[in-house]
């Protein structure tokens, strides 16, 4: 009997810009092979982590889910985490008006999902680190990629960031064990 196919990593954008939404799908979820620098790039972190250059030329491998605002991603999260399918990643705008911005959306969703990867994107300085530490109260888990940011960074930083949550995910399946 067949063993059955992993399931892709899930990542949720969160940004009031659609455009980012598609410029995030495509890099994620769209169906091109990484350019060459890509590749060397992934090559590097499969040396560090175990991601697999191939793989990533080859497979779409992470499921891809958009809000436009946090209250709408804080559902989603609580939906995603109630059935089963917890969301890896998120990569949150940090302005986001009329509602929450990004560092109060953060909180919201790691109050719900604590082990999620977070990438804060943002164009401003509008919280230093001390104030992210501060409010998120680890940082473990937060990253912060700079707008306008690069393909081959954040392509890099969802491999790695979705690895480095699959792995605690199965070190904590084996210490229960």
């Amino acid at each position: 009997m067949d063993s059955p196919a992993p399931q892709r990593s899930r990542i949720l954008v969160v940004d009031d810009n659609r455009e980012i939404h598609a410029d995030f799908r495509k890099l994620l979820a769209g169906d091109a092979a990484p350019s060459e620098s890509e590749r060397d790039g992934l090559d590097a972190l499969d040396a560090i982590i175990g991601v697999d250059a191939e793989e990533v030329a080859t497979e779409q491998i992470f499921d891809v889910d958009s809000a436009d605002q946090g209250r709408k991603a804080l559902l989603m999260v609580e939906a995603a985490v109630a059935e089963g399918r917890p969301y890896s990643l998120a990569f949150v705008d940090m302005r986001m008006p009329p509602g929450w911005d990004g560092l109060e959306t953060i909180d919201h969703l790691v109050a719900v999902d604590p082990r999620m990867q977070i990438v804060i994107c943002t164009a401003y300085s509008d919280h230093d680190w001390d104030d992210i530490h501060a409010r998120v109260g680890h940082v473990d888990n937060v990253l912060v990629l700079k707008k306008p940011f690069d393909a081959i960074e954040a392509r890099q930083m969802a491999w790695a960031l979705c690895k480095k949550w699959s792995l605690a995910r199965e070190s904590e399946r084996k210490q229960e064990e």
